[in-house]
């Protein structure tokens, strides 16, 4: 049998030639947590230790906590249904749903084309990014790059844990550390250089054994060898990436890490003779949501005004694999 080609536009078969100097921005970015807030009060005679013992190793007072109920997807919803309202995005023009997680409500399928159902973006592709700590930073170069590439003009970028579904309640290493949450932010493209700068990402498999969760377990952190890498991948990645775009650090306006502890995020501004002031440490009253804590600490500067539109700021994280990555945003939209 024959078949017939129809005749169509010749440039149709030329190669996708995506628009040139495209770049993205950030438009908003909004949080969703659990009501139950817990505090040391409630975790340290669990462990054996005193409530100061837990902020002097971890600079944590208290975190949220999700109730059996509650479900992973239903905060991501909420955060990004919250970030498009505030960046005057209607969900039908979400063209890409992105979720950094862990710990999905179910193994399969992934939470991100829940949420994306949740949301209304019925014209949105959507997938889960794992990257551990890291997978905000992850997704959000993923995100960028397709706004760059010309295939996405805009992207929900989400970072939602559950991180107290995976830890053991009795152990004293993790059991105070870790939190849940959700944070979103909206990714648009605009027609010019974009004000999201190149993200540097490492990752190094050797180090797998330092956190890790078995299958149907509960994570396993070697606290210390964790603290010594994180401080130096921090203090290196950041250099990295304010020489990437060009800058000093004097440059930085904020420096906003992934909130892991409070004495790594002390260290590292130490390391790099970052004034205090400038690294921002809201780990006090969320704990480590994992995925989630680079969203709810832009959301908590935004919110005490220590960002503004304009703002130079610093995006770094470090996590399980190990993997670790940074870049440099000019905040808001332009």
């Amino acid at each position: 049998m024959t078949v017939t080609t129809p005749r169509t536009d010749p440039r149709s078969h030329e190669p996708f030639q995506p628009p040139s100097r495209l770049g993205a921005s950030i438009d908003a970015v909004a949080v969703s947590l659990p009501r139950t807030v817990v505090g040391n009060a409630e975790i340290a005679p669990r462990i054996g230790v005193t409530d100061e013992w837990i902020v002097r190793r971890t600079g944590i007072h208290s975190r949220h906590i999700a109730a059996p109920q509650e479900r992973l997807a239903t905060h991501a919803i909420d955060a990004g249904s919250l970030a498009l309202e505030r960046a005057g995005v209607a969900a039908a023009d979400v063209e890409l749903v992105l979720v950094a997680t862990t710990t999905p409500d179910e193994v399969m399928p992934n939470a991100a084309p829940l949420v994306a159902h949740g949301l209304g973006a019925r014209r949105a592709g959507a997938f889960d990014i794992g990257a551990a700590c890291s997978g905000f930073l992850s997704a959000l170069a993923v995100g960028v790059a397709q706004i760059e590439s010309g295939r996405c003009d805009c992207a929900l970028v989400i970072g939602a844990d559950f991180m107290s579904r995976i830890t053991d309640p009795e152990d004293r290493s993790t059991a105070a550390v870790f939190a849940d949450g959700a944070g979103a932010v909206v990714l648009r493209g605009m027609g010019y250089p974009g004000r999201i700068g190149p993200i540097v990402l490492g990752a190094d498999g050797a180090g797998a054994d330092h956190i890790f969760v078995p299958p149907n377990g509960k994570i396993r952190m070697q606290g210390h060898e964790t603290f010594r890498e994180a401080v130096a991948r921090l203090t290196l990645s950041t250099l990295q990436a304010t020489r990437a775009a060009q800058l000093d650090l004097a440059d930085i306006d904020l420096f906003v890490y992934h909130q892991a502890n409070g004495r790594i995020l002390s260290a590292v501004g130490e390391k790099l003779n970052i004034p205090p002031e400038r690294v921002v440490d809201c780990i006090g009253q969320y704990g480590n949501t994992s995925a989630a804590t680079i969203p709810l600490a832009l959301a908590y500067s935004e919110a005490e005004g220590r960002l503004a539109p304009g703002h130079r700021v610093l995006l770094g994280a470090f996590g399980a694999g190990f993997t670790w990555g940074a870049t440099v945003v000019q905040w808001g939209a332009p």
